[in-house]
């Protein structure tokens, strides 16, 4: 019930008190049973007494955690300048804690049966104690050939069956690009069908030459979009040969700017982040990403995080490749960009060694997952008087942090040949997030928060590591905070990364405000 990262709705808050009440049911019937096995008798039962206080205590205690839980959910929800939590939250909460927990129990019910079952059948063959093993043993094979031989592969089959009719869906409002010169349209060898529906979304969006013209008062031309899909092609080395050869046909090199740029694990590029550089850059910038996966990220991340590793590696290897054959003083300036699973596989590419001869110009990265190791290594080296949700590192030459309020004015050393910029926001459970959160007190908690972290969130040891992981699941939603990055914050970044001639404060003031009318994120 203690605040954590994410404000929590009463089905998530009391999904996760009646987990937490199974697991310390379960540490206590644990408990017994190693007494059991080890003294051969039972415990003596309490007295009716000593179970009447215990009962009451814990209900006083269950009691008050409800009252006061929706005053720190609250606190949560001021840091997010949410409205505050609903007057009947705490009874929803306790009654889903109260069904939560007895589903968990029936199960546990059941292994027990199991278990005895197994302990019976087992005597015939070994002695006492060693059946006592055997059962538990044997019930725990059943249990996790049924959860993760049926229930979890039907749960996944199911979201991935689901994700693959949502990617394919053409809504009929979208419809083929009529223009040579965009990916999709007449002769593209890019198929419209096999785009998916963000690889169409991002194609057939974002802002026109006209529009970025009108901004700039000049003249300046339409950005190059190009997009391969997961159906387009069998193996990540086909679809990254399709999606150079369009940047080729499209004119991508001679673009003065080009962005390598890695989708989410459904294949979403966010608005936000790629409107906001078609701008700075002012439409001189040609983008070429690729499809990895249908499944969200949160889901990519569970299920295989490195799953699309091999794909973001063989499309950078085929444009830097090329790129590194041009003229230097005329081939464009390249950039890496990803969100979430995309900002880790976007990493995952870089060839550091390779780059001291042909270095690239820089990458901007948001919302960095918590198994990126440069992300972590970033953080763990950062210099002492940074917060760990917004580290400084080293003369911040190469390598320089910003959340909400800033962050990329802190040093004295001036940029250097290639620029990394990391955008993440001190409430995003899925940068933060950390195994080490079960016996450990994350250094984020420590000294100085971040301004979107509730003031009374404290280190609870498991607890945590359960919260934050329920985090994870819910973190979107909110615009600014949590994991949804929004444009307004890609502004500055992407400044900071591009470094374009003559920008101002006034100019990205004044890009800010004409943004937030175009795209609400």
């Amino acid at each position: 019930m203690t605040p954590s990262m994410v404000p929590r709705a009463p089905e998530l808050q009391g999904g996760l008190g009646g987990i937490v009440a199974g697991i310390g049911y379960l540490m206590w019937v644990v408990c017994v049973q190693a007494v059991v096995w080890l003294r051969q008798v039972p415990p003596a039962a309490p007295s009716l007494l000593a179970r009447g206080l215990a009962l009451f205590a814990a209900a006083s205690v269950a009691a008050w955690a409800l009252w006061q839980g929706a005053a720190w959910q609250d606190t949560v929800k001021r840091a997010w300048r949410l409205p505050p939590v609903d007057a009947s939250a705490p009874v929803m909460t306790a009654l889903i804690a109260v069904a939560v927990f007895a589903v968990l129990l029936l199960i546990g019910r059941v292994f027990l049966l199991l278990s005895d079952r197994w302990q019976r059948l087992s005597r015939r063959l070994m002695g006492p104690r060693l059946a006592q093993i055997t059962g538990p043993v044997a019930a725990a094979v059943i249990f996790a050939a049924v959860i993760d031989g049926i229930a979890l592969r039907a749960v996944l089959r199911a979201v991935d069956s689901g994700a693959r009719v949502a990617d394919g869906l053409i809504p009929p409002d979208s419809a083929a690009p009529t223009l040579a010169l965009v990916s999709g349209g007449p002769g593209s060898a890019v198929d419209w069908q096999e785009m998916g529906r963000w690889g169409r979304s991002f194609v057939g969006s974002g802002p026109s030459a006209a529009d970025i013209s009108a901004f700039w008062g000049e003249a300046t031309p339409q950005p190059i979009r190009v997009y391969v899909g997961l159906n387009a092609a069998e193996t990540p080395e086909a679809r990254a040969a399709l999606a150079f050869d369009e940047l080729m046909r499209l004119g991508g090199f001679d673009r003065s700017v080009l962005v390598i740029a890695m989708p989410t694990g459904s294949g979403w590029l966010d608005p936000g982040g790629m409107d906001t550089l078609d701008y700075i850059a002012k439409g001189d910038v040609a983008t070429v990403s690729v499809q990895y996966s249908y499944l969200p990220s949160p889901v990519s991340v569970v299920v295989d995080p490195t799953q699309g590793v091999a794909e973001a590696q063989a499309l950078f290897d085929r444009v830097y490749r090329h790129w590194v054959t041009l003229p230097a003083a005329s081939r464009p300036r390249l950039y890496l960009h990803g969100l979430s699973l995309g900002a880790f596989l976007s990493q995952e590419t870089l060839p550091f060694l390779d780059l001291y001869a042909h270095p690239i110009q820089g990458a901007l990265w948001a919302g960095s997952p918590y198994l990126s190791e440069f992300w972590q290594m970033v953080q763990t080296r950062r210099r002492p008087d940074s917060p760990a949700w917004r580290p400084a590192f080293g003369n911040g030459s190469l390598i320089r942090s910003l959340d909400q309020t800033g962050g990329l004015e802190r040093f004295d050393a001036d940029w250097g040949p290639m620029r990394f910029v990391f955008l993440q926001y001190g409430s995003d459970p899925i940068v933060f997030f950390d195994w080490s959160l079960a016996w450990a007190r994350p250094d984020w908690l420590t000294g100085e928060r971040a301004p979107d972290l509730s003031p009374q969130m404290r280190w609870i040891p498991v607890v945590t590591l359960l919260q934050v992981g329920l985090d994870m699941a819910v973190a979107l939603g909110t615009f600014g905070y949590g994991h949804d990055y929004i444009a307004r914050h890609y502004i500055p970044a992407w400044a900071a990364t591009l470094d374009p001639d003559g920008w101002t404060p006034e100019i990205e003031a004044r890009l800010i405000a004409h943004l937030a009318d175009l795209i609400p994120r």
